[in-house]
């Protein structure tokens, strides 16, 4: 069993999204038919050979009956957007957050290090605070907005596929970036998209994140 292999072979306790610890960080999603985006991601999306792609927003995803459902019912009737995430990341790098819930479908098995936004002290998240979940293949979850995410990482060689679920206009670039005596305003770094980076995810911090995942740069192996 993948949740075993990964226990086996990392330092740190790896949950399962069904488990109890999951209940604050979000919900498995329950009475939508995502086939039309598992199917849409299986045959019309790859995996990078390095690194990951993201695309907030897929016009043919939009399209579908579900996402319309999502944005009247999950919703409750406000635009949101919906795109993906495929990669072969492998390490922590940092977190972000959004102030309204994400919705992510695993099209293939993975793992998510999430963390809860009262965690963050003066802009920083000191490694050890995280947990770990395993997220298998073809489970919706909810992250809450108050919950610390960022990329998946893969469980195995072949990379991972993730269907991302936002308010729209999510982690698209802003209009301009305006800091005021709010310190949550450093960590502005796109629209809606609040971020904290290690100082080794070169990428990130070079787009302006903030240096303030505090700590080792842990990587999940398998």
């Amino acid at each position: 069993m993948m949740l075993n292999r990964l226990n086996e072979v990392n330092s740190v306790k790896v949950y399962s999204v069904f488990d109890e610890e999951f209940r604050s960080y979000g919900r498995i999603v329950k009475g939508y038919n995502f086939t039309e985006l598992i199917s849409y991601m299986e045959s019309d999306t790859d995996i990078p050979e390095n690194g990951n792609v993201y695309y907030p927003s897929i016009e043919a995803m939009e399209n579908t009956a579900v996402f319309r459902e999502i944005e009247q019912v999950f919703y409750g009737g406000m635009p949101a957007q919906a795109g993906y995430c495929n990669g072969r990341n492998t390490t922590y790098n940092g977190f972000e957050y959004h102030k309204g819930s994400e919705i992510n479908v695993a099209v293939t098995d993975f793992v998510l290090v999430l963390g809860h936004i009262w965690q963050i002290e003066d802009n920083r998240f000191f490694v050890g605070g995280e947990k770990v979940f395993f997220v298998p293949k073809g489970t919706a979850l909810e992250m809450y907005q108050t919950t610390l995410h960022l990329s998946p990482c893969r469980v195995d060689d072949g990379g991972f596929k993730d269907v991302v679920i936002l308010p729209r206009g999510t982690n698209t670039p802003l209009d301009s970036k305006e800091k005021n005596a709010d310190r949550e305003s450093e960590l502005l770094l796109q629209k809606n998209k609040w971020v904290i980076a290690h100082k080794d995810r070169e990428p990130l911090i070079k787009q302006g994140a903030f240096a303030g995942l505090i700590g080792e740069n842990k990587e999940i192996k398998y």
